[in-house]
């Protein structure tokens, strides 16, 4: 375990230069007086590790000394070729680099991990789309990406759900979600809370400008897109409904449900001589919007609250109903006109 975390520690010198004991403790998670064990080791073992007192101080590695990476373990490397991503890195324009890094990757890993970190890539596949949908290819991507590396101003032109617009952002991360790629941009020049998520196949164009901007200090892109994510399923589902579910009825919820509606999710323990239980679940912002997820459940559901949601589910169960009905009596119709059409006798033909 220490000598794991003595690579550990190389590895992150060598990446990061200056690190300070409670950075290092953290990483590694263990103490700093650990850390500071494990470094006097180090410096035993002959690895140029020196601190630099102050404020700004840390420890750091002598300026031109490398680790290599014959101290990853076995787990480590294949870790290192599964997170390899083909599909991503091809559309931010960079699958060539990506090739070419795990190559140099394999040439450093000792003989006995080679084998077993290329296997990884002919054993597991991400298909980061959802079932029957596909991956956007957004035309601005990589520019955008290009401005991200680069910490430069773009402008662009975006078609919203309410009309197009136009801004001046500067871009914080992208997110790839479910085959669709999200920018996360900050408007304006104030600080505060001006970040907003933009959705890169909407984005109409976009000029990459030449002035840069200094990228804020605190934000996290993933802590981030969790708030944003979490904020965005709460505005689609403000509202509860009481719901009567039978057995089979409360499976399809829990199947056909998102996971933030389910998190949410409360069914009654009692059930009554049917099995059936009620059920508050977190509904749209219409009535429209909640009837179409709940239909969904077909006969297995009963809406009991609010009542204008109730009305709302008789009014669509009742109307699709009348149109089965009706195209059920054409059909019958129509198959009672053809019997009736063949079981006419035949006319005889009569000779001249």
């Amino acid at each position: 375990m220490r000598a794991s975390r003595l690579i550990s520690i190389l590895t992150i010198l060598q990446a990061r230069g200056r690190v300070t004991a409670p950075e290092l403790a953290e990483a590694c998670e263990v103490s700093v007086r650990t850390i500071y064990r494990d470094v006097d080791a180090l410096s035993a073992a002959g690895i140029p590790v020196y601190a630099e007192r102050g404020a700004e101080g840390g420890f750091r590695l002598l300026d031109g000394y490398r680790v290599r990476l014959n101290g990853l373990s076995l787990t480590e490397a294949d870790a290192l070729f599964l997170a390899g991503l083909p599909g991503p890195a091809a559309a931010l324009g960079l699958d060539g680099a990506m090739s070419a890094a795990q190559a140099k990757l394999v040439a450093a890993l000792p003989a006995g991990l080679r084998e077993s970190a290329t296997r990884m890539q002919a054993r597991f596949h991400l298909d980061a789309p959802g079932w029957f949908g596909e991956a956007e290819e957004p035309r601005h991507l990589r520019a955008i990406a290009d401005a991200l590396l680069a910490d430069r101003l773009i402008e662009i032109r975006y078609q919203s759900w309410k009309a197009e617009k136009r801004r001046r952002l500067k871009p914080l991360g992208l997110v790839l979600k479910g085959g669709n790629w999200y920018l996360a941009g900050q408007v304006g020049t104030e600080a505060g809370n001006n970040i907003r998520t933009y959705r890169v196949a909407r984005i109409l164009d976009c000029a990459v400008q030449g002035e840069t901007f200094a990228r804020p200090a605190d934000f996290d892109l993933g802590a981030y897109w969790r708030a944003a994510t979490e904020r965005l399923e709460a505005e689609m589902h403000p509202r509860e409904a009481l719901v009567r579910l039978s057995p089979f009825g409360i499976k399809l919820l829990e199947a056909l449900t998102q996971p933030y509606v389910k998190a949410r999710l409360r069914v009654a323990d009692d059930a009554d001589a049917g099995g059936w239980r009620t059920a508050t679940i977190p509904i749209g912002t219409t009535d429209w919007h909640a009837a179409a997820e709940l239909l969904r459940l077909g006969p297995e559901a009963e809406v009991l609250a609010p009542p204008e949601l109730r009305a709302r589910m008789a009014e669509l169960s009742e109307a699709m109903a009348a149109r089965y009905r009706a195209s059920r009596r054409l059909a019958s119709a129509h198959a009672a006109e053809r019997d009736r059409r063949t079981s006419l006798p035949k006319r005889r033909v009569q000779r001249q």
